[in-house]
């Protein structure tokens, strides 16, 4: 099967974006993107010292966020804009307003029992501009369970995409994260790529090769395999989106539709 157009888009730009180009035009490259999208660069080291376009996207923080005292506050793990958040309701949920999915199909084949126990919960969408801080971070400590790959498409995930495109994060490239807070509630993370280098990386899994000749899902599983609030386990190289799925009960959040929100805001409690 041939790669999608997007994919190959996203190969090409990608390996622009990768290159170190001579000092004087890199410089030139990271100043106009930086112009261009807006960036806030006040947490961050020098555009100038980034060796290529990549290495700006997928910048490390310089200045550490303050986490929250309280232990229960469920943080945002991202800089984003929710997009979406609700109730999943008989297997759905909204990639936004009137645009359902189904959840069981956007997990995959590995988490239908997950699909099934987040019945009635919660679901946030969180969408990364261009413009954002790229990394993301563990919004409340968990045990991760297992973690599928799914291969896909790579369209962008923007509003004109999310209003009109059915069954966009079905038909993209996806990461499942299953995963387990301390009470034994069941939390799924899904990273969705999108159009534009479309890499997500996994700290904790190197096997994870997203936007490549990969075909079909993989699936790993761990064992004794805990990661704690506010603990970095990848980023995205380009803007994306990170889902979020919680069992009925185990949060309360506090957060509104086209909320603007960064890596440690307190986003509600965990109960």
């Amino acid at each position: 099967m041939s790669k999608h157009f997007t994919s190959v888009i996203s190969n090409v730009f990608g390996k622009f974006a990768s290159k170190a180009f001579p000092s004087i035009i890199q410089h030139s490259i990271n100043a106009t993107y930086v112009k261009l999208m807006g960036l806030d660069m006040s947490e961050f080291r020098e555009p100038a010292s980034y060796a290529t376009l990549n290495k700006l996207f997928t910048r490390a923080l310089e200045k550490e966020r303050k986490m929250p005292r309280a232990k229960s506050a469920l943080i945002s793990g991202v800089d984003a804009l929710i997009t979406d958040f609700g109730t999943i309701t008989e297997g759905k949920a909204y990639q936004i307003k009137g645009m359902s999915y189904s959840i069981e199909r956007l997990f995959g084949e590995y988490h239908k029992e997950a699909a099934a126990w987040l019945e009635e919960g919660t679901f946030m969408n969180f969408y990364l501009s261009p413009k954002d801080y790229h990394r993301y971070h563990m919004p409340m400590s968990l045990k991760i369970h297992s973690l599928t790959h799914i291969p896909g498409k790579l369209y962008p995930v923007n509003f004109p995409l999310l209003r009109n495109k059915t069954d966009l994060f079905i038909e993209n490239e996806r990461v499942v994260i299953e995963c387990e807070d301390d009470k034994g509630r069941m939390h799924v993370l899904v990273l969705v790529g999108a159009l534009n280098v479309g890499k997500m990386i996994v700290t904790f899994e190197e096997n994870i090769q997203t936007n490549s000749e990969i075909r079909e899902a993989r699936h790993y599983s761990y064992e004794n395999l805990t990661l704690e609030r506010g603990e970095l386990f990848g980023w995205f190289e380009m803007g994306s989106t990170l889902l979020t799925f919680s069992q009925k009960g185990s949060i309360v959040p506090t957060v509104a539709i086209n909320q603007k929100v960064s890596y440690t805001d307190v986003l509600g409690k965990m109960k």
